[in-house]
């Protein structure tokens, strides 16, 4: 081939550098996500260590989920203010120190707090991730660049649960569940000082790019600070009473905050179509719901990524609290649902271009399939005779049809929506997918222990308690499963220019 072939002269060139800056980026995004799932083996031996109450587990993942969902549209959009290099940079430092204040709690209000931290700090950093990947990859190259970060969100929510319970095994149930947060430390400190050398400023990611030097920065758009007050006022004064509400016996102050939520996402609402009438720009923009299907589609968003998030909640604590197993065999029954996520995933973009929507009913479907499986299982099987092996076929299925889904979703549901509202769409959407996570482990943990009763003492009594309510919560998760099922119909069949 000669050396003046077109395809070769069109090929864009990617500097060493570029490779390297995602590398940290890639290791900020792994950080992130780790905490999403490693947690969750780790808390029956919190509860042990710090005496926790059970609406305290709920808050570690919620509060994490909310905080983490209700940080990225801000965070973004200081990003494009002042350039995302020192937004994702301040992000990576407060949830490195949040990691370390973690696994110093003495008390669990104390670990509430840093948990909560740590959210909002992984809010902060993880949109500057993709868009230094847009800016600093030209459209030839990106695609290769959003497929490793893609590979890199499989293995990092996959790996979770087994490096928790490998860490917890190693150390012992006093230290181990304080190392499952110090391991963001080494990473962290090596990522800030990668980061600080190697990501790009705003003009040489506009460069990189394919922009021109000195092009004009985006023009500056206010924040709406009002209506994201009001939303996360309203979104706390939900979940406090979900979470809170069964450990103290439903005080009348629970369906007080309830009915403040209402009203508080009323005024939300009310204050977004006010704001965007006077030509500025909301946190959600309400031309987006003129469109049903959009508005479909962020309810699916919500449903099934409360009923994806809360299977393992319910699966560590009875494997662990009620059948006394270790934090490590916890991990080990999670593996086939990861194996599960890892294929589906890594075949969902060309089934996607193959089959439309089919292939996000068909992973919708499945998951339905092994949340329900589980279910029965836990309903017929004699709890003594319960074993990994039991849920492996379930969780197998439920992982591939999660793989299918939870990659491909977000552009059939942007879909929805004209192309110049495609970024607030996305934005939205993935906020509510951090929400749907954060109401689907409050709801699940109010069932789980709402309904936990122990008839006697002695292993079997608790064993068999520990069942009986991680049947009712798994048949919770299983209901929001249907309703994203039926959802799914609600996005268009094809996409083709997503893909």
């Amino acid at each position: 081939m000669s050396k003046t072939d077109p395809q070769l002269r069109s090929a864009p060139v990617i500097s060493r550098r570029a490779w390297q800056a995602l590398i940290v980026l890639l290791a900020g995004m792994f950080m992130a996500l780790l905490d999403t799932t490693i947690v969750n083996v780790a808390l029956p031996t919190i509860r042990t260590s710090l005496d926790a109450s059970e609406a305290t587990l709920s808050w570690i993942i919620s509060g994490y989920a909310l905080a983490f969902g209700l940080a990225l549209i801000p965070a973004g959009r200081i990003g494009d203010r002042i350039g995302h290099k020192w937004v994702f940079f301040t992000g990576l430092a407060l949830f490195t120190a949040a990691s370390l204040a973690c696994g110093l709690a003495q008390n669990d209000l104390q670990l509430i707090v840093a948990r909560v931290v740590q959210g909002l700090a992984g809010g902060i950093f993880v949109p500057a991730v993709t868009a230094v990947i847009q800016l600093m990859f030209p459209p030839r190259a990106r695609g290769k660049a959003f497929a490793i970060l893609g590979s890199v969100i499989g293995v990092s929510t996959a790996l979770g649960p087994i490096v928790g319970g490998l860490i917890i095994q190693a150390f012992g149930d006093e230290n181990g569940w304080r190392l499952v947060f110090w391991v963001n430390l080494p990473i962290g400190v090596v990522a800030l000082i990668a980061a600080a050398r190697l990501l790009p400023s705003r003009a040489e990611a506009s460069v990189a790019g394919g922009g021109t030097p000195g092009a004009a920065a985006p023009a500056r758009v206010a924040l709406d600070w009002v209506g994201l007050l009001l939303v996360s006022a309203g979104l706390v004064a939900l979940l406090v009473p979900l979470i809170e509400g069964e450990d103290q016996s439903w005080p009348w102050w629970t369906f007080v905050s309830l009915a403040s939520a209402v009203v508080l996402i009323v005024l939300f609402a009310v204050w977004e179509v006010a704001y965007a009438r006077r030509g500025l720009s909301p946190i959600v923009p309400p031309r987006l719901f003129s469109h049903p299907a959009f508005t479909g589609g962020v309810i699916l968003a919500l449903v099934y990524f409360a009923a994806f998030t809360s299977i393992f909640f319910t699966i560590s604590i009875l494997w662990q609290a009620g059948l006394g197993h270790t934090a490590l065999e916890s991990g080990i029954v999670s593996i086939p649902f990861a194996i599960g996520s890892i294929i589906g995933a890594s075949q969902s973009h060309r089934l996607a271009e193959l089959l439309g929507r089919t292939i996000l009913v068909i992973g919708v479907a499945l998951v339905t399939v092994g949340l329900i499986w589980i279910w029965l299982v836990l309903l017929v099987t004699p709890v003594g005779d319960l074993t990994n092996w039991h849920l492996l076929a379930p969780l197998l299925i439920a992982g591939l049809g999660s793989g299918c889904f939870i990659a491909p979703n977000v552009q059939f549901i942007v879909a929805t929506v004209h192309r110049t509202e495609a970024g607030a769409a996305s934005a939205v959407v993935g906020v509510m997918q951090r929400v749907g996570s954060a109401i689907g482990i409050a709801v699940i943990g109010s069932v789980l222990f709402g309904t936990l009763t122990v008839s006697g003492p002695g292993p079997d009594a608790l064993a068999t308690a520990f069942t009986a309510s991680a049947t009712n919560a798994m048949a919770v998760s299983a209901a929001f499963s249907v309703i994203a099922l039926v959802l799914v119909f609600a996005l268009p069949k094809r996409v083709a220019a997503a893909f």
